[in-house]
């Protein structure tokens, strides 16, 4: 199976961050937060990957040329130029690195990389600026069994105030950010059958509009509620979030070992 990652806004709300690279570049612990997002899915067999690239595409397109050498010890000979990459533990992916347009928007992007997804029916999608700990296996099981074109993962998000209970005007309890904010809403992870890419009209269609606007009135949108972590990358505060969770080894997304 194959997932299709977006990897190509702009990123303005991180622009300390994003000017001389993409949003999926920047680094939680020392690694693209795209290479986190990689290694949720590897960790339950999806290795095969289609990058919806845009803005800097060449930063990304560069990493993955580098890879092995990025990520590996290396030894030059600097009298002969003989360069010898020694070869790690390396995870088994295959990218796809898929430019869909600089101002092309989410649905456009997914409807550009439709002539990579081959003959399977099936395939995963989600943004190049969120982690979380979705049971992608449980996930899958899910979609597979409503029969319908497309399932979105469904989350809490995190609360951006803390929350304070009265006593008339004492305060009774006070709590600094919860995880579990109110509502339910859209937390990227989607699975979706390669007809629900016909909802797309081109590459001005924004996916979370008509499309999955008219997928919800047709009864071909399915929510799988995720109650665990789930965090996207917004801010330099979220970055430093995931940052500080990573570094401490407490990072609820490493699914992987």
């Amino acid at each position: 199976m194959k997932a299709v990652i977006l990897a190509g806004g702009l990123g303005s709300r991180l622009s300390e961050e994003t000017v001389a690279k993409p949003k999926p570049m920047v680094e939680i612990g020392g690694k693209p937060i795209l290479w986190h997002i990689m290694h949720i899915f590897s960790a339950y067999g999806v290795n095969e990957f289609v990058l919806a690239l845009g803005y800097r595409s060449e930063v990304i397109k560069e990493y993955f040329l580098n890879f092995f050498a990025l990520n590996n010890n290396i030894s030059i000979d600097l009298a002969s130029g003989k360069t010898t990459i020694h070869e790690g533990n390396q995870p088994r992916w295959k990218v796809h690195l898929v430019d869909t347009g600089l101002m092309t928007m989410t649905g456009g992007r997914l409807r550009r990389c439709k002539p990579w997804l081959g003959d399977e029916e099936t395939f995963m999608m989600t943004y190049g600026d969120g982690v979380a700990d979705v049971d992608i296996r449980a996930l899958l099981r899910f979609h597979e069994q409503h029969g319908k074109m497309a399932t979105v993962t469904t989350v809490r998000p995190p609360a951006r105030f803390g929350g304070i209970l009265f006593d008339g005007n004492r305060v009774a309890e006070f709590s600094e950010k919860p995880q579990t904010g109110e509502g339910w809403i859209n937390g990227g992870f989607f699975v979706l059958n390669q007809k629900a890419i016909d909802f797309v009209s081109d590459d001005t269609s924004i996916w979370e509009r008509q499309p999955m606007e008219r997928l919800a009135s047709e009864g071909e949108l399915m929510a799988y509620r995720h109650e665990g972590f789930w965090q996207p990358m917004d801010t330099l505060r979220e970055k430093k979030l995931l940052d500080d969770l990573w570094n401490d080894g407490k990072a609820p997304w490493k699914v992987w070992s």
